[in-house]
């Protein structure tokens, strides 16, 4: 009787989980501060928390065909593998992005000795002229 209690529990929470990520993920879309590229990626989530939290027997087929023996644990593996491949893609994203910014630290100096050696001609020319 109690192991029926857990699995209803696990399944409420899964499903609770999956409506508040998708909730804070349309949140944020509407509000601009998550890039709608980023959003797909949680709402997709989001739908594949809630497809399996809802709709029972799939969870059960899944979970045998990888051999998980309590059904509800896997959705707590897929969210897991998940997150896992989105710290992957922001560690992606960060090394190409810290990338960028050196080039662009680079191009900014470049430009500030252009711009330093303009002004000294500038001022040159302008004492020459005096």
């Amino acid at each position: 009787m109690f192991h029926h209690y857990e699995n209803y529990v696990l399944e409420i929470v899964a499903l609770s989980l999956g409506i508040l990520l998708m909730a804070f993920v349309i949140g944020t879309v509407r509000r601009s501060s998550l890039n709608i590229r980023y959003a797909l990626l949680w709402l997709g989530a989001g739908a594949v928390l809630l497809s399996l939290s809802v709709y029972r027997p799939l969870l059960d087929y899944l979970a045998r065909a990888v051999g998980v023996s309590y059904p509800p644990s896997l959705l707590f593996l897929v969210a897991f593998v998940f997150l896992l491949f989105i710290v992957l893609h922001y560690s992606l994203v960060i090394s190409s992005h810290r990338d960028s910014i050196r080039r662009l630290a680079q191009a900014v100096a470049l430009l500030e000795q252009d711009v330093a050696v303009l002004e000294a001609t500038a001022a040159a020319k302008k004492d020459d002229g005096d």
